[in-house]
């Protein structure tokens, strides 16, 4: 009788994100574009289950065609990222429960916004995000999905391009990386592995815009993601009717 040796597959190690501990050896890279959705991989559980045979399952990639995040894709690259987001969501509400709706801390200095400013930031992502007290509600209405971990990442983005001194751009970049692209970190924003690739690289000596590909993906994301959602919310309701009350009244 011929034994034939059953065979387990064993599944690569399919999370590849760098965690920066120092200088990473290797030449500069080019800048890579900015990448379509985070790849996730699922990987198997082991080799072979029932008596007697063999079982071998084949990890599926998602489509990794998209490169861009032009309003023309329409690959899988969004859903894969946006079902990613729903996860971590997921996760960080397990955890933060009591943290919903709580008073937003260092928010940003601003003025009362008037009607008028309101129902602008309805018109594009880019009239909310260059008002900073547009930028203090989308805020607050990221904390109640247990996502403001994306407007703290592009809110430090921006403070670290104001810098100039190079000890503190490299403190900064430090924390930055620290803070929310370590896999480490429980505020860990959503990025390709291309654009951490690039991270990596330019925290061998970091720049002002260190972080700009990412900055750009972690935009973009929020404006597909939340700010429709942002639209449909009570928290904008609630601005604008009051507003509109308001303005009535006098």
């Amino acid at each position: 009788m011929c034994h034939r040796k059953r065979s387990g597959y064993r599944p690569p190690d399919l999370i590849n994100a760098k965690i920066y501990t120092g200088p990473i050896p290797g030449e500069r890279g080019a800048e890579l574009a900015m990448g379509g959705g985070r790849s996730e991989t699922s990987a198997l559980s082991g080799a072979g289950g029932g008596r007697g045979t063999t079982s071998t399952q084949n990890s599926q990639r998602p489509n990794a065609c998209c490169f861009c995040w032009c309003c023309c894709c329409s690959c899988s690259c969004l859903t894969v990222r946006n079902e990613e987001e729903r996860r971590r969501r997921s996760r960080r509400k397990r955890i933060s429960q009591d943290t919903k709706m709580e008073t937003i801390p260092n928010c940003e200095a601003c003025t009362k916004p008037s009607v008028e400013e309101i129902r602008l930031w309805s018109q594009s992502f880019d009239k909310l995000m260059r008002n900073p007290a547009g930028r203090n509600v989308f805020r607050e209405f990221l904390r109640t999905e247990y996502s403001e971990e994306n407007m703290l990442f592009w809110l430090a983005c921006e403070d670290l391009k104001q810098e100039i001194n190079k000890s503190a751009v490299e403190e900064k970049a430090r924390s930055i990386y620290e803070d929310y692209i370590s896999i480490l970190s429980p505020k860990e924003v959503s990025l390709d592995a291309r654009v951490r690739e690039v991270i990596n690289r330019k925290m061998q000596d970091p720049t002002p815009h260190a972080f700009e590909d990412a900055q750009l993906q972690i935009y973009t994301l929020m404006h597909r993601d939340s700010y429709p959602r942002f639209l449909s919310s009570n928290i904008y309701k609630s601005l604008i009717h009051g507003g509109s009350r308001t303005s009535s009244e006098s």
